[in-house]
């Protein structure tokens, strides 16, 4: 389940200013569809991993799939931007159009090069790499090479931080992951001439202690693989991804995505990503008002146990339930609420429990 915006108004670029006619009938639009306010300050991430490597399917997607995503994207019916110009433009305020995509790619796999690269040159579609950089020192097989990844840099592609050996991070110890970060970004600095701007956590794991590591090292965003849209009310340094592979690809579920909505929230508990005590967390949020038309259709769903029970405090506050513990590891909640045009408002969370 998904949700996405309604158009925003015309702007006129003659005078770079909103005619009086426009502006109030903009204005009355607001009103009666506050949806429409939110269409602007948004976007939906995709993540892939592998192309067309049938061994890993949990990380791969198929051909087939790829090029149905990528006809998708290419319908006319979205703006497919790079993400440093989608977070220039939140962080701006500056308007994004309706269904704003972003596409990115994890771990610099030579599938990419090979099967994506070409696909997305031939589109004409931006998108990020996330490199981890010990496997390409290392010349590991399956693993582009630097001048791989200089050439589709030199080309347009974006290239993110995904740190030195993709490592487990939440929970580490503070020491061994600011190596990950500051030994990455000597390597960055010695084959590409910079730092990449923005970070990806490998398997999405990350803490409060790792996103305020992040923001000091200089990173604009830095992004997860939970389900979700960006939006500022989120913060800048875990935003979501929906993931992408052959179990979940299909173009079905790949139109629920990229048509989402986001709902955005303030006061999200618990904080901290991480969950070393208090299993399972206490869920909590409150909607930015005007509440989602549809609010009293609002579902939660534990990845380990299913429908959550959900406890409404007044109009926005929402606290989400769940029985069981999640076991050792990754868990996730994610909350739906239908929205306009068989579009889904979506908000995400991944844990990452201790024990």
């Amino acid at each position: 389940m998904t949700g996405g915006p309604c158009p925003a108004g015309v702007r006129d670029r003659r005078r770079g200013r909103w005619p009086w006619a426009a502006a109030l009938a903009m204005l009355g639009l607001l009103i009666l569809w506050p949806d429409m306010a939110r269409a602007a300050d948004q976007a939906v991430i995709i993540m892939y991993h592998r192309f067309d490597e049938q061994d890993y399917p949990t990380t791969n997607i198929r051909l087939e799939q790829f090029d149905e995503h990528l006809a998708e994207l290419t319908s006319g019916k979205y703006t497919v931007m790079s993400l440093p110009d989608i977070i220039a433009a939140m962080k701006a305020g500056t308007p994004l159009p309706d269904r704003t995509v972003g596409i990115t790619v994890d771990d610099a796999y030579a599938s990419v090069y090979e099967h994506a690269w070409p696909r997305l040159k031939k589109a004409g579609l931006p998108f990020t790499l996330f490199v981890a950089t010990d496997p390409v020192d290392r010349k590991l097989g399956g693993i582009m090479t630097w001048d791989q990844i200089r050439e589709i840099r030199d080309q347009g592609a974006t290239i993110g931080h995904h740190t030195v050996t993709h490592a487990h991070m939440a929970g580490a110890p503070e020491g061994k992951n600011m190596a990950e970060f500051t030994e990455a970004s000597k390597r960055f600095e010695a084959e590409l001439g910079s730092v990449p701007k923005i970070f990806a956590y490998p398997y999405g794991e990350a803490s409060q202690a790792l996103e305020d590591m992040a923001s000091d090292q200089g990173f604009i965003a830095a992004f997860g693989q939970h389900s979700g849209v960006a939006h500022p009310s989120l913060g800048y340094f875990y935003l979501p991804r929906f993931a992408m592979n052959e179990s979940f690809g299909g173009i079905g579920r790949f139109r629920l995505a990229v048509n989402a909505l986001a709902m955005p929230v303030t006061d999200l508990t618990p904080a901290d990503q991480l969950i070393t005590t208090n299993n399972p967390p206490a869920m909590g949020f409150t909607l930015v008002p005007p509440a989602p038309k549809g609010i009293d259709r609002l579902a939660c769903f534990a990845s380990h146990e299913g429908r959550a029970r959900l406890e409404r405090l007044g109009e926005l506050r929402v606290e989400v339930r769940v029985n069981q513990p999640f076991p050792a590891g990754r868990g996730r909640i994610n909350c739906t609420v239908p929205g306009p045009d068989g579009r889904w408002y979506w908000l995400g969370r991944q844990f990452f429990i201790t024990k």
